[in-house]
């Protein structure tokens, strides 16, 4: 068992007793009950009710202005539970809140709900993740001003496609690992595994829907786009790194604002958990220093 303030631990169940009890759990100093998680419901674009988790610390009060960094996946039958991340921590501690949707095209409620975000669909789920946003802003958690976004891999599409289908909901992006090339990742690494899940641009009945939310085709010049963080290494050996490589030159071209277009890239790192712990402490120092400093967070 983990949450977002909770160090993974494994429970020991008594069958005879129906009692359950810590067997082990890492040692962590930290004090869960200075923090809380909620869960929340908003519509989407085509009124589907979609669950959200916000977490922050107790008691927190929004005021339309607090720092929010939203999160999401929505891909590949996978669940976005709720789970132990010091980085998390560490944003909420100075007042922020970690906001992670519950998007279509994940396992949350079933194989159709993946379905609902797979193929021609696919846009279901940036349409999930827009309305996310939207009903922070609505609802006075914060504001466009104050409004990060965080995706990783699949989720690293995620906010490529968000951030150039609107780019005046977000402050600040982090695109980590990502796809953003929709119509030639099947060419590279693992690309052609996930054909099952995206489609092809070399199927004629697929090219459209591909192209249509391309992240890197649909940079237009002069757009006014938030500033973006793109992290990748060269030891990534399932998404190519060229894909937040060329991203990143291509809105640092086309950009008409002047926020900062950046590029993380480091040597010897792999494709998410695929880096010893030292590399993951120095890529979320230098994450949380660019979300700080966009957001406007004090450290004091």
């Amino acid at each position: 068992f983990e949450s977002y303030n909770y160090a993974p631990a494994i429970f020991r169940y008594d069958v005879k007793q129906s009692k359950s009890q810590v067997w082990a759990r890492n040692n962590v100093p930290l004090d869960s009950s200075a923090f809380e998680a909620e869960q929340v419901w908003y519509l989407s674009k085509d009124k589907t009710r979609i669950p959200m988790f916000l977490f922050h610390k107790k008691g927190l009060k929004p005021g339309g202005s607090t720092p929010v960094l939203l999160t999401g996946y929505g891909g590949f039958d996978l669940s976005e539970t709720p789970y132990y991340w010091p980085a998390a921590l560490l944003w909420a501690e100075h007042g922020g809140i970690l906001a992670d949707a519950n998007l279509r095209g994940g396992a949350e409620f079933g194989e159709d709900w993946h379905r609902a975000g797979m193929f021609e669909k696919k846009q279901t789920v940036f349409d999930d993740f827009i309305a996310a946003a939207e009903f922070l802003i609505a609802n006075k958690y914060t504001n466009p001003s104050k409004l990060a976004i965080d995706g990783t891999s699949n989720g690293g599409l995620l906010v490529g496609a968000a951030m150039t289908q609107r780019p005046d909901l977000f402050r600040a992006v982090v695109c980590a690992y990502p796809l953003l090339d929709m119509l030639r990742y099947q060419k590279f690494l693992e690309g052609p595994y996930w054909v099952p899940e995206y489609g092809s641009a070399e199927n004629l009945r697929q090219f459209p829907y591909l192209y249509s939310y391309s992240p890197y085709h649909r940079v237009i010049d002069g757009t006014k786009y938030p500033s973006a963080l793109f992290v990748t290494g060269d030891g990534d050996t399932r998404v190519a790194p060229l894909h937040a490589r060329k991203m990143a030159a291509r809105l640092q071209a086309a950009t008409g604002s002047d926020r900062p277009i950046l590029l993380l890239y480091d040597t010897k790192s792999g494709h998410s958990g695929g880096r010893p712990i030292n590399k993951i402490i120095e890529e979320y120092t230098d994450i949380l220093s660019y979300l700080f400093w966009q957001l406007g967070v004090s450290t004091n």
